[in-house]
């Protein structure tokens, strides 16, 4: 399935933006969940406030759809500047990431999503920017080519990524506040369900609240994205009143189940536990099994079910827990025997007494 057609793809889809931004929050106080990062940010907010400076730069980093994008446009408004917005793969070069900064007003927010698929060379160009609010431009080519340091106005950049490990030192280490945004709380999302419904106009039953929220898979997005679906679902086949029976009845028909899976993430949970005997393999053999990339499954279907305890990542391979082989036996999947025991590997100590064990440290 191509993960822009999934319901529960964490990314946003390319025709949401005008409804998924109605739901933003505008300020902090509105912001649910993050607590940890709302409470520094809202010191560092304050402090630039009161000194009248440009905020420190702030890097955000978890998986897509937990709202970094909403607390970049948060940062700018709380500061009262602008918000500029671009991505890494679209500063292709040098002179467009010069072009952006030199537009800046003073305090401006810069956000760039993506950070991390900047180039070296225009990374380059933001680190005296963001250290020395300087850029250095190369004028000429050649034996005559010389170097100009031109000022651009005190700014602050928020970078967002999911991928904060192929960011490098030197511009990590630039940030000055470094937060990770975790998956959401199933009564969190219920809180942010009883938000959304409210800013939509549409009246939905508690109970309907908890199917929804459990089904959001930790995710702001995907949950307000099953909320707008529900609420279609509602006001075709019933009065417009989002019931527990009507969202059941939605999710069914989006076949997602109890956990908030979908039919691609059974689908791999599926072949790992009948074709491959619940692991231990390797990603190359699920994705030629299952027919997707590498790269897709470990990016987009995997952390989730991570996230659930559903897979287990070994040295030796993927491994489908228990928990999964339940869950596919109560949807009436056959679960062959698993071929590995509960430990995949000899620990140090195995097959030594208590008294054995003393021993060995005392020899060491």
């Amino acid at each position: 399935m191509d993960e822009l057609d999934r319901i529960v793809a964490p990314g946003s889809l390319g025709d949401e933006g005008t409804v998924e931004s109605s739901l933003r929050p505008r300020f902090l106080a509105e912001y649910i969940g993050q607590e940890q990062v709302k409470e520094n940010l809202a010191i560092l907010l304050d402090a630039a406030r009161a000194r009248e400076e440009a905020a420190d730069h702030v890097l955000l980093y978890g998986p897509p759809g937990l709202g970094k994008t909403t607390l970049a446009s948060i940062i700018a408004r709380e500061l009262g500047v602008r918000l500029h917005t671009t991505s890494g793969p679209a500063i292709e070069r040098p002179g467009d990431l010069a072009a952006i900064l030199t537009n800046l007003d003073e305090r401006d927010v810069l956000f760039i999503d993506e950070i991390h698929r900047l180039n070296h060379s225009v990374e380059e160009i933001l680190y005296p920017a963001m250290e020395d609010f300087a850029i250095d431009v190369m004028i000429g080519r050649g034996p005559s080519a010389r170097s100009l340091r031109l000022s651009v106005k005190p700014f602050t950049v928020v970078g967002a990524t999911t991928r904060a490990g192929r960011i490098g030192a030197p511009l990590r280490d630039r940030f000055g506040a470094i937060h990770r945004l975790d998956y959401y709380g199933e009564t969190e999302l219920a809180e942010i369900v009883r938000r959304s419904a409210g800013i939509l106009d549409v009246e939905i039953e508690p109970a309907a609240v908890e199917v929804l929220a459990r089904r959001g898979r930790g995710t702001p997005r995907i949950v307000n994205r099953l909320l707008r679906r529900v609420r279609d679902h509602a006001q075709v086949r019933g009065d417009g009143r989002i019931t527990r029976a009507q969202a059941e009845v939605a999710m069914s028909a989006m076949d997602i189940d109890e956990q908030g899976l979908d039919t691609t993430d059974r689908r791999l949970l599926a072949a790992i536990v009948q074709k491959f005997a619940s692991g231990p393999v390797g990603g190359a053999a699920v994705a030629a099994v299952i027919g997707e990339e590498v790269e897709t499954i470990e990016d987009v279907y995997e952390p989730y079910l991570l996230q659930l305890g559903f897979l287990d990542r070994t040295p030796q391979g993927r491994v489908a827990t228990e928990a999964a082989r339940r869950h596919l036996a109560s949807l009436g999947y056959e679960i062959p025997p698993p071929r590995r025991g509960d430990r995949m590997d000899a620990g140090l100590w195995d097959g030594l007494t208590t008294e054995g064990r003393i021993d060995a440290e005392e020899d060491r």
